[in-house]
């Protein structure tokens, strides 16, 4: 028989569950009696859901995202929350991605803004896409290290590759020269060639006078608030809902 040969071929080649799903398929007479551009078309799409899962496993794995099960379908909307289901609907489609355009969350502390960065990310990773999240304040510690140990420039570059960046509590502690400066390098790798998520208690208005230095804060306020989405979070802390349900 010519199924064996053609099986560690096709292990050769890499397409495993192609031959897994090929094997199984002798097992079953429904299957075998179905014409042969049938039972072809169910080993490639069993081959592409495995890749598709694969991909998916390993993009979520390296954007470390703080609240790994975050996702689009989880967010909620209490009327308190004031937040809007249609501009959540139009962030979905990761439009705003491929526009490599910015998205600004902010609100109190409990309000549930890591939930959303992260699962802005999330939804990246099911595109096919790779995602990074990091806190502000550890970003900076990372920067200064590479910066020590000669590695400042490749960090730097990898960041910039990163189809969406998601940089969490921004403005959480007050900035030195050096991690203005890094900040600025970041988002002018960025601007109008990869997406950005910032998180922040603090309003978008008040960042100008945060950043301090009038030249550097020009230059960050003109890259990341114009044309940005910006999401207001309202209402309580999310924290005190029911473990499971939702963002809880």
């Amino acid at each position: 028989m010519l199924r064996e040969p053609t099986i560690e071929k096709l292990h050769a080649m890499r397409l495993r569950v192609m031959a897994s799903v090929w094997i199984e398929q002798d097992k079953s007479p429904d299957t075998i009696a179905l014409p042969f551009d049938e039972r072809l078309a169910l080993l490639v799409d069993a081959e592409m859901l495995a890749r598709d899962n694969g991909r998916l496993t390993k993009n979520l794995r390296d954007a470390k995202l703080r609240i790994a099960d975050a996702c689009m379908e989880g967010i909620d909307f209490p009327r308190t929350r004031e937040l809007e289901k249609a501009v959540v609907r139009t962030l979905t489609t990761c439009r705003w991605i491929t526009e490599h355009q910015t998205v600004i969350v902010t609100g109190a502390t409990g309000t549930g803004k890591s939930y959303i960065g992260c699962a802005l990310a999330h939804q990246a990773c099911r595109k096919g896409l790779r995602a990074m999240y990091r806190r502000v304040p550890r970003l900076f510690d990372e920067l200064r290290l590479a910066r020590a140990d000669g590695s400042y420039p490749r960090l730097l570059a990898r960041i910039a590759k990163i189809d969406v960046l998601v940089l969490d509590d921004f403005a959480i502690s007050p900035l030195t020269d050096e991690s203005r400066r890094d900040l600025l390098e970041i988002l002018e790798d960025r601007y109008g060639l990869r997406a950005t998520v910032i998180s922040s208690q603090l309003d978008p208005e008040t960042w100008h006078d945060y950043l301090a230095d009038p030249t550097v804060a020009d230059a960050i306020c003109d890259r990341v608030l114009h044309g940005a989405h910006k999401l207001a979070l309202k209402g309580p802390s999310r924290r005190k809902i029911k473990p499971g349900t939702a963002e809880g």
